[in-house]
């Protein structure tokens, strides 16, 4: 019965959605990882996602690299000061990051966060 519902509601549900959906079980079933909608600021937390974009901002004159993790609650800027690329962090990888949560322009932020790179569902 469980999966003719969500078979239904894959159906009528938009593809954003149906994404969201899929990257919050993905996230749930890494240990550890906390939903990044629910993220306490100034706490060392982890989290799991799926990189939607990465730029080159410089801030202050230094090269900063920032990618949006997106697990289906909420997005996660990632930036890593110093950096211009960094391989293996582009859009469409999913990654497990960990590290110091903030707020930048009032989103949330980790600042030279550790990670480690997941296979891609592909792989």
């Amino acid at each position: 019965m469980k999966s003719l519902r969500r078979r239904a509601r894959s159906l009528l549900a938009s593809r954003e959605q149906v994404e969201a959906d899929e990257e919050r079980a993905d996230a749930l079933a890494v240990a550890g990882c906390t939903p990044v909608a629910e993220l306490p600021d100034r706490h060392r937390a982890s989290a799991s996602g799926v990189l939607r974009s990465v730029t080159l901002r410089p801030r202050e004159g230094v090269p900063a690299l920032v990618a949006e993790l997106y697990d289906g609650s909420g997005s996660l800027d990632l930036v890593w000061l110093g950096r211009r690329e960094i391989a293996g962090i582009v859009p469409g990888r999913r990654l497990v990051v960990e590290g110091m949560v903030t707020r930048l322009d009032g989103r949330r932020a980790v600042y030279n966060p550790r990670y480690q790179l997941k296979a891609r569902p592909h792989e």
